[in-house]
């Protein structure tokens, strides 16, 4: 199993990025992949989760902000970020994983997003 980020970068406040994530390999028994960022000195946390189903979940800090979906036929899960805040910068990580309230068994190498003027 592989999961592959895509998509940080620099963005000056206010600014939008779409954060991409493609699993590949025997993942048909996993049935969430979600979001997570890790800022400097702080913990992993979860920022958006989505099932097979389509149902999500995008954590209050986020919501109205942040938005995840997928496109199945490519196997990919993309977050879209919007009004980027300094506060927002991070390494995200991709997380495939059995449900939305369980931790991803399989992580991507993760993905620097920087928020600065």
């Amino acid at each position: 199993v592989e999961v592959l980020e895509s998509g940080g970068g620099l963005v000056q406040p206010g600014g939008s990025l779409r954060l991409s994530c493609a699993a590949r390999g025997s993942i048909s028994r996993f049935n969430a992949m979600s979001w997570y960022r890790q800022a400097p000195g702080k913990q992993r946390e979860l920022v958006a989760v989505i099932s097979r189903d389509g149902s999500t979940n995008v954590v209050n800090s986020v919501k109205g902000r942040f938005a995840i979906s997928r496109d199945d036929a490519k196997n990919i899960v993309e977050l879209q970020v919007y009004r980027l805040e300094p506060e927002d910068t991070a390494v995200y990580y991709c997380g495939l994983g059995y449900s939305q309230t369980s931790w991803p068994v399989y992580w991507g190498q993760g993905t620097q997003v920087t928020v600065s003027s």
